[in-house]
């Protein structure tokens, strides 16, 4: 490593890990021998705080449930100059920190990625490698940059990310939430190869392929909507304007072919459509200029946090 003077965060967030979390904190002492790791334990059932406490490291908790709730948590409290972001499963590769933080240093990125590359079947199951798959191809096609694993759970970043990044998510739509901010204040990041291990024996994974793939479509939905409502609120006036034109079109030529108009509901309902159609593309005009605004607001924040600097 070539960061010594800097101080080096490793946060855990914890739930049911008394299986794995002895493993991490012990992995990362060896291969960040001069970092803090804090274990933050969020309601376990089991012996998790105990077992972190015993391995050496420094056990918070938070009580509101969900790994976003965690995320902002940690943020908030813990003062460093870089951060280590892991999952407290054991499944991903404590080696790999060093050159992650010698990638966000020696190169002044502001978040590095780890990409998983899995070590054994075991390790990605085929449901969240394709739900993976198809949530980073939506960002790309949405916000116009592709990461190639937005799920990653093993993040490093600056202090400047952190301490201006305004976490809103509760659960583990953070990393998508994380990936957004990136993306749009159009901040250097990087993705590096790092293996991914199958959980150790004992350990059981939280996550639900289905349910939390819809609630990380629906955040990246969400975010499209908030970071970029022109796009959003266009497409669903020009969807409703073609509707609208649709259902016009049979009665205008009725009218110039008889002089009548038959099917007045028709009518009146393709009108509707119409001033929808308009409301929604005068919404997202506006929306557009507050968005533009917060964005601003967004960057100032990040600015004012001074960058990373060696001795």
């Amino acid at each position: 490593m070539t960061t010594p003077a800097l101080r080096v965060a490793v946060l855990v967030p914890c739930f049911n890990e008394e299986a794995a979390v002895a493993t991490v904190v012990s992995d990362f002492r060896k291969a960040l021998p001069t970092a803090e790791i804090f274990v933050y334990d969020n309601n376990s059932r089991d012996r998790t705080v105990e077992v972190a406490r015993a391995a050496g490291a420094i056990v918070r908790s938070e009580r509101r449930q969900g790994k976003g709730h965690v995320v902002r948590r940690m943020f908030a409290d813990v003062d460093a100059d870089i951060y280590v972001l892991v999952d407290g499963d054991a499944t991903y590769d404590a080696p790999s920190a060093p050159r992650m933080i010698d990638a966000l240093v020696n190169d002044h990125l502001d978040m590095v990625v780890g990409f998983r590359v899995d070590q054994s079947v075991a390790a990605y199951r085929p449901g969240h490698r394709a739900g993976n798959w198809m949530l980073t191809s939506f960002l790309s096609a949405v916000f116009g940059q592709a990461f190639k694993d937005i799920l990653s759970g093993y993040r490093v970043f600056s202090r400047r990310f952190v301490k201006s990044f305004p976490v809103l998510s509760d659960g583990f739509e953070i990393e998508t939430e994380l990936s957004v901010h990136a993306l749009e204040l159009a901040l250097p990041v990087m993705e590096i190869e790092t293996p991914y291990f199958a959980r150790p024996e004992g350990s059981f994974s939280k996550l639900n392929t289905w349910r939390d793939g819809f609630r990380i479509l629906g955040t990246i939905l969400k975010l499209y909507r908030s970071e970029k409502p022109l796009r959003f609120f266009t497409a669903i006036g020009a969807f409703l304007m073609l509707v609208s034109i649709g259902l016009a079109i049979p009665v205008i030529i009725t009218f110039l072919e008889e002089g009548v108009v038959p099917r007045l509901p028709t009518a009146v309902l393709s009108m509707g459509l119409m001033i929808v159609a308009v409301l929604s593309v005068s919404s997202g005009l506006v929306l557009d200029t507050v968005t533009r605004g917060r964005r601003e607001m967004k960057l100032l924040a990040y600015l004012s946090q001074p960058a990373i600097k060696m001795d």
